[in-house]
C-alpha cells in the first residue's frame, strides 16, 4: 500500500507538471499569435506605389484587349454581313442566304470563344515554364498576328481570314485572362488585393466601351472603316510589348516556384514603399513550407486532391456565374436586343454605347468596395440584383408583344427595356464582372494556382462559347421568355454563394487555404480560422526553434490514448513541429494526451 500510494503521489506531481507546462505552452501561443497579428497589421499598412501601378497599368492592357475584342463584333455586324455576301457573290456568282449569313455572322463571334478556351487552358504551363511577366510578353505576338489578320480581312477579299484572325486573338484573350490576373494577385499587397484585382474589370469595361464608341457610324462603323475597327486590337498588344519589360516578374513566381529568393527580395522593393520587404518574405516562406507537398500539382492531382475540389469547385461555379448570367448576350447581341423591343437603330448603338459607360462607371465604384465589404457580399448583391432585373426584362417583351398595338405603351416598355437592361449590366459591374476572376486566384496556393486558373478559366471561356453561338437559336425558340433561363441560373448561383462561398478579404493565400485544409471537409469556419491562427504561429516561431526532436514514442503499457511525456523543450518542439508539417495530426495528438491527463487526474 505504501507503494503504491508514492506511484500516485509521483503521478499525481507529474499530472501536475504537465498542465502548468501545457499552460506555458497556451501564454507561448498567445504571444506568438500576437507577434503574427502585428505582422498581418504590417501588411495591411502597405500603400500603393508608383512603380506598383505603373507594373498593373501594364498588365491589365490584356484585359483590355480582352474586352475590346468581346464588343468589337457587335456595333459592325450589318457590315461584315453585307461583306459576306459581296465576297460570296463574286466568288460563286449567287447571292447568299440570309440563314447561311446569319451562320457564318456567329462563327465569327463565338470562333473567339473557341480561341479563348484554348488559351486559358494553356495559361497554366505557360505561366510556369516562363513565369506571369514572360508568358504575357509572348502572348503578345499571338494579339499583333490577330489583329492583322482581322485589318486585312476586307483588302484580302476573304472573310475566312476575319474568322481566323478572331480564333488567334481569342487566343491571345484566353492567355490573357488566365496570366493577368494570377499576376496582379501575386503582386499586389495584403490590403490593396481587392481593388488591385478589381482593376482586371475595369481594363475590360474600358476595352469594350472602347470598341461601342469606335463603332458608331461617325466613326468606323462603316463599310470602309470596320475593319480599321477590327485592327486596332494591335494597339494594345504593341503597348504592352513596350512598357511590360520594365515591370518585375511576380516575386512569388520568382521564390517559391523558381526558389530565387535575392531576385524575390529585389521585386519587392520596387513594388513596395519601403526596402523592409521582410513581411512579405515570411508570408511567401509560410506559404511555400504549407504547400511543399503540392509545389508542382498537376491538373490531374488536382482534381483528385480532397483539399483543393472545393475550392476548385468554387472557383469553376465563379466562373459560370459570370458567364452563364446572361451578359454576353447584352454584350453581343445589345443592338439587335434594343431594336426588338422597339428603339431606332441609331438609339439602339447609343444604348448599346451606355451600357460600356456603366460598366465602367460602376465598376470604379467597386473599386474601394472591394476591400471594405468584401468579395462574398458584393457577388451576393449583384447576382440578387441581375436576377430582379432579368425578370424585368422578360416583362418588358411580353408587354410588347400583347400590347404592341398601343403606341403609348410601345414607348414606355421600351424605356422599361433599356432601364432593366441597364440596370442588370450596373449589378454586373457590382459583382460578377470582377469577383470571379479576383477570387479563383486567391483559393489557391502557389503550386496549384496556375493548373487551377486554367480550368476555371477553361470553364469561363466555354460557358462564353456556350452563350454566343446558343443565344440566337435561344432567342428564336423562347422569344419573349429569351432571359428566363438566365434567371433560373442566377438564382441558382445566389445560394451556391450564399452556402458555400468564403470570404476571402484581407487574408493571406494561406489563411484562405486553410480554410479548406480538412480532409473530410466537415471543419466549421471557426476550426479553419483556428487553424489559420495556429499555422501564423508556426511561422513566426520557425527562426527561433532548434532543429526538432525525435518523435516521442507511443507507451505501449496503454492504449492509443497515450504518449510518454517528454521534458517541456522537446514537447514544444514536436508540437511545432507537428503543427507545421500536419494540422491533423496535432489536433489528433493533442486529443489524446488531454484525454489521457484527464484519465490520470
Amino acid at each position: 500500500v505504501k507503494r503504491d500510494m508514492v506511484a500516485i503521489k509521483q503521478e499525481l506531481d507529474t499530472v501536475q507538471q504537465v498542465k502548468e507546462e501545457i499552460e506555458e505552452l497556451r501564454e507561448y501561443v498567445d504571444r506568438l499569435e500576437e507577434h503574427s497579428q502585428r505582422r498581418k497589421l504590417r501588411l495591411l499598412e502597405q500603400g500603393l506605389t508608383f512603380f506598383l501601378s505603373y507594373a498593373i497599368l501594364a498588365a491589365v492592357l490584356g484585359m483590355l484587349q480582352f474586352g475590346y475584342n468581346t464588343g468589337v463584333i457587335n456595333a459592325p455586324g450589318k457590315n461584315i454581313a453585307n461583306f459576306m455576301k459581296d465576297v460570296y457573290k463574286n466568288r460563286y456568282g449567287m447571292d447568299l442566304q440570309d440563314d447561311t449569313v446569319n451562320r457564318l455572322y456567329s462563327i465569327a463571334v463565338s470562333i473567339f470563344a473557341i480561341g479563348g478556351m484554348l488559351g486559358g487552358f494553356s495559361g497554366g504551363m505557360i505561366a510556369n515554364r516562363f513565369g506571369r511577366k514572360g508568358g504575357l510578353l509572348l502572348n503578345n505576338i499571338l494579339g499583333i498576328s490577330g489583329a492583322s489578320l482581322m485589318g486585312f480581312t476586307k483588302i484580302s477579299h476573304c472573310y475566312e481570314l476575319l474568322i481566323f484572325g478572331r480564333f488567334i486573338i481569342g487566343v491571345n484573350c484566353g492567355l490573357n485572362t488566365s496570366l493577368v490576373p494570377m499576376y496582379i494577385s501575386e503582386i499586389a499587397p495584403l490590403n490593396l488585393r481587392g481593388g488591385l484585382g478589381t482593376v482586371n474589370q475595369l481594363a475590360v469595361t474600358v476595352g469594350l466601351l472602347l470598341s461601342q464608341v469606335l463603332g458608331i457610324e461617325q466613326i468606323l462603323g462603316t463599310d470602309e472603316g470596320w475593319p480599321i475597327l477590327l485592327g486596332l486590337a494591335i494597339c494594345p498588344a504593341i503597348l504592352q510589348l513596350l512598357l511590360l519589360p520594365a515591370c518585375p516578374e511576380s516575386p512569388r513566381y520568382l521564390l517559391i516556384t523558381r526558389q530565387w529568393e535575392e531576385e524575390a527580395r529585389r521585386a519587392l522593393r520596387r513594388l513596395r514603399a519601403s526596402n523592409q520587404v521582410e513581411e512579405d518574405i515570411e508570408e511567401m516562406r509560410a506559404e511555400e513550407r504549407a504547400q511543399q507537398a503540392e509545389a508542382s500539382i498537376s491538373m490531374r492531382e488536382l482534381l483528385c486532391s480532397p483539399t483543393l475540389r472545393a475550392p476548385l469547385l468554387i472557383g469553376v461555379v465563379m466562373q459560370l456565374s459570370q458567364q452563364l448570367s446572361g451578359i454576353n448576350a447584352v454584350f453581343y447581341y445589345s443592338t439587335s436586343l434594343f431594336t426588338s423591343s422597339g428603339l431606332t437603330d441609331e438609339s439602339a448603338k447609343f444604348a448599346t454605347m451606355g451600357i460600356g459607360a456603366i460598366m465602367v462607371g460602376m465598376t470604379l465604384v467597386s473599386l474601394p468596395l472591394m476591400d471594405r465589404t468584401g468579395r462574398r457580399t458584393l457577388h451576393l448583391y449583384g447576382l440578387g440584383g441581375m436576377f430582379i432585373f432579368s425578370i424585368f426584362i422578360t416583362i418588358s417583351f411580353l408587354i410588347k408583344e400583347f400590347f404592341g398595338y398601343v403606341q403609348e405603351m410601345i414607348d414606355w416598355m421600351s424605356y422599361l427595356s433599356v432601364v432593366s437592361t441597364l440596370s442588370f449590366v450596373v449589378f454586373f459591374a457590382v459583382g460578377p464582372g470582377s469577383i470571379p476572376w479576383l477570387i479563383t486566384a486567391e483559393l489557391f496556393s502557389q503550386g496549384p494556382r496556375p493548373s487551377a486558373m486554367a480550368i476555371a478559366v477553361l470553364v469561363n471561356w466555354m460557358a462564353n462559347f456556350v452563350v454566343g453561338i446558343g443565344f440566337p437559336s435561344m432567342k428564336a425558340l423562347l422569344e419573349n421568355y429569351t432571359f428566363l433561363p438566365f434567371s433560373v441560373f442566377l438564382a441558382i448561383f445566389w445560394i451556391f454563394t450564399y452556402k458555400k462561398v468564403p470570404e476571402t478579404k484581407n487574408k493571406t493565400f494561406e489563411e484562405i487555404l486553410a480554410l479548406f485544409r480538412n480532409s473530410n471537409g466537415r471543419d466549421s469556419f471557426r476550426d479553419s480560422r483556428l487553424y489559420g491562427s495556429m499555422m501564423n504561429c508556426v511561422n513566426a516561431l520557425e527562426q527561433q526553434l532548434p532543429p526538432p526532436p525525435p518523435p516521442a514514442p507511443v507507451d505501449e503499457k496503454h492504449d492509443s490514448h497515450t504518449i510518454e511525456l517528454y521534458p517541456h523543450q522537446n514537447v514544444t518542439n514536436t508540437e511545432f513541429t507537428a503543427i507545421h508539417m500536419n494540422f491533423d495530426t496535432v489536433r489528433n495528438t493533442s486529443l489524446n494526451m488531454l484525454l489521457y491527463f484527464t484519465v490520470i487526474d
